[in-house]
């Protein structure tokens, strides 16, 4: 299999070349000036970093990816979907402003801010997949109406899937919340009765009535339920939740799948900032002390192969004393690895992503590493 080319710089710079300038010829040198970009919309996606967390990729970056697209005649846009969990991106308008507050506005960034699934989570187009897992991805509608996907990734690691790279931010960050429900579980919601105020939202949004009302208390006939989410969106109470019962493996490979429903049938580049890797996503509230030193930049149109460079470079890298890192390493000093995710949580594995993604003909995980 022929191998896919990973463009990589340090974040070392001169006096005559600052980050935001390595970043642009970094893209240059990768090639992203080959997509045609004249006249097409061209959707950014990242993460704007759940409020209070402060491990989010700056704004300033964004601008520079934006600022290239513009320069080539494309209409770029930011974007994100909303998030499954209760917090302060659960929905488009406080979405929105946590966005704001952690530097993400058309003012500082030079281009519009768009929730990619709706007010409530629930604006998705269905994407047919036919996958091992997933047959139809639930994509948020504005990720989908871009011509082009450029995916801008904070590499850190991830309780859940032991690093959240390109694939994570597409595949799961691309996802409605019914798409965030379909991968985190194999069940259907389940209301928490003692949240519920019996308002009814969810009985009148569910196609299958499947949620009836009795005594003021909404409750789930799972017989019925298809398992959309969208009384997940409507309630006003968060009093509908999914069951995160998915298994590490099955996870990795759905989020896979959700990841070619949106990378398919258009043109994608794939942006990797490898700094301030924390052990756990940018969706906390709260940022722990990075697990090791800054890397670099990565660039690449293959994003298996750009996680699989950024993990190979990140294991590579010496263990920041006092992290959640340096803590398992010398807690299970008799069975540790070379494997710094796995490390920092020992009940995760990234391994199955990769080789479902190479599998399903995502990409490759052979690379060749360019370094400018």
């Amino acid at each position: 299999m022929e191998k896919s080319k990973v463009y990589f710089t340090t974040f070392k710079t001169s006096f005559t070349e600052n980050l935001l300038q390595k970043l642009r010829r970094l893209m240059i040198t990768a090639g992203i000036k080959e997509i045609d970009f004249k006249d097409k919309y061209a959707a950014i996606k990242l993460h704007f970093g759940e409020y209070g967390n402060l491990a989010f990729l700056r704004p300033n970056y964004a601008k520079v990816v934006a600022d290239l697209v513009k320069e080539e005649g494309g209409m770029p846009f930011l974007t994100d979907c909303n998030t499954l969990y209760v917090g302060s991106r659960k929905n488009a308008l406080d979405h929105l402003d946590t966005a704001y507050a952690n530097g993400f506005s058309p003012m500082t960034t030079g281009c519009q801010v768009i929730i990619a699934d709706g007010l409530k989570g629930t604006d998705e187009v269905l994407v047919p997949i036919n996958g091992e897992y997933v047959k139809e991805a639930k994509i948020g509608r504005a990720l989908m109406d871009a011509d082009i996907l450029i995916s801008l990734t904070h590499f850190k690691g991830h309780e859940a899937t032991s690093f959240g790279g390109a694939i994570k931010n597409i595949g799961m960050g691309g996802g409605s919340r019914a798409g965030k429900m379909e991968m985190h579980s194999d069940g259907k919601p389940v209301v928490a009765a003692e949240k519920c105020i019996g308002c009814g939202c969810c009985t009148k949004v569910c196609a299958h009535t499947g949620v009836t009302v009795t005594d003021r208390k909404a409750a789930i006939d799972h017989d019925k339920c298809v398992g959309c989410g969208r009384c997940i969106g409507v309630c006003p109470k968060d009093a509908i939740e999914a069951t995160f019962d998915a298994s590490n493996l099955r996870l990795n490979c759905k989020m896979a799948e959700y990841t070619k429903a949106v990378c398919q049938d258009r043109p994608c580049f794939h942006v990797a900032l490898v700094c301030d890797v924390s052990p756990n996503c940018d969706c906390h509230a709260e940022n722990d002390i990075p697990i090791i030193p800054d890397v670099g930049m990565f660039a690449s149109f293959d994003p298996v192969a750009l996680d699989v460079a950024c993990a190979d470079a990140c294991n590579r890298q010496p263990i920041i004393a006092g992290s959640v890192l340096a803590e398992n390493c010398e807690k299970h000093r008799d069975c540790c690895s070379n494997d710094h995710f796995h490390m920092t949580h020992p009940d995760t594995e990234w391994q199955s992503c990769i080789r479902h993604s190479v599998k399903i003909g995502l990409g490759t995980d052979a690379y060749e590493l360019i370094e400018i």
